[in-house]
């Protein structure tokens, strides 16, 4: 039988002693990492929860590495975040936007390329679904509340002064990692599927219960009621959220058919 292996983080706030004085204060993050790690162990995942202070880049990327030890071909990496997002300026030339989209880690912000290369360690033939409740956004956007009575809400994404002050704090740090990631490549990797809270451009909804995105995928999923691909999944969650925010589905690695047909969550 295949393995199912878990890994889900949820931030609430940030240490503003490593990002300029600011805390980034959000309220649901923690319960969408709770929320989501209950839907996988229903589902026959063995999961690991990482909730804010816990939630440092090393924490996260030794838990990455230990499922990439453990997992064979066959099996399956759930990976989900819940906090805030952000980009930075691009200095290796490799986006077309000039900006790297990042997590933001309890610790530091943690770039694209870096979860890319921490996939590229599994097995060829392991499954990923990655889920991403944050905003990508570079621009700070005025957002309305979310449709579906979540509360008050707010967007998950670092303020642009902030995104500027922390990077040039930490400029040749993260220069000398966007160059070792250059260097490295992409590569083909294990078949990935990404479902992303909103576009790049966007911001993703925090709320009092759950963040939107997390929020819509929820009531889709329905207890396991769901039925359909990952495609269907990534539609009927899009069609509970508003134009403001419009989640994303994205391959990496080139996921078999019978991947992409497969029910979300199976093991």
């Amino acid at each position: 039988m295949p393995t199912g292996l878990s890994i889900h983080v949820g931030l609430n706030k940030v240490d503003p002693a490593k990002y300029n004085g600011w805390d980034g204060q959000l309220m649901a993050c923690e319960n969408d990492a709770r929320d989501m790690a209950a839907v996988a162990r229903a589902a026959g995942f063995e999961e690991t929860v990482l909730l804010t202070e816990q939630g440092t880049a090393d924490n996260i990327t030794s838990a990455l590495r230990k499922a990439a030890k453990k997992l064979k071909d066959g099996d399956i990496l759930l990976f989900t975040y819940s906090g805030h997002g952000s980009q930075m300026p691009d200095t290796e030339g490799d986006e077309p936007d000039e900006l790297d989209e990042t997590l933001v880690f309890y610790d530091r912000q943690f770039l694209d390329d870096e979860l890319n290369r921490e996939f590229r360690r599994f097995s060829p033939g392991v499954r990923i679904f990655t889920l991403l409740d944050c905003c990508h956004s570079g621009t700070a956007t005025e957002v309305p509340a979310a449709a579906e009575g979540n509360g008050e809400a707010a967007p998950r994404v670092m303020p642009v002064l902030r995104q500027q002050q922390v990077f040039e704090q930490n400029q040749e740090f993260y220069q000398n990692l966007q160059r070792e990631l250059r260097k490295e490549g992409n590569g083909a990797g294990p078949g990935t599927v990404l479902i992303s809270a909103c576009q790049d451009h966007q911001v993703a909804l925090d709320g009092r219960v759950n963040g939107a995105f997390t929020g819509a995928l929820l009531r889709v999923w329905d207890e396991g009621a769901f039925s359909g691909g990952y495609q269907d999944f990534h539609r009927s969650i899009k069609d509970r959220l508003p134009r403001s925010q419009v989640p994303n589905f994205h391959t990496t690695g080139s996921p078999s058919a019978d991947f992409l047909g497969q029910k979300p969550f199976t093991v």
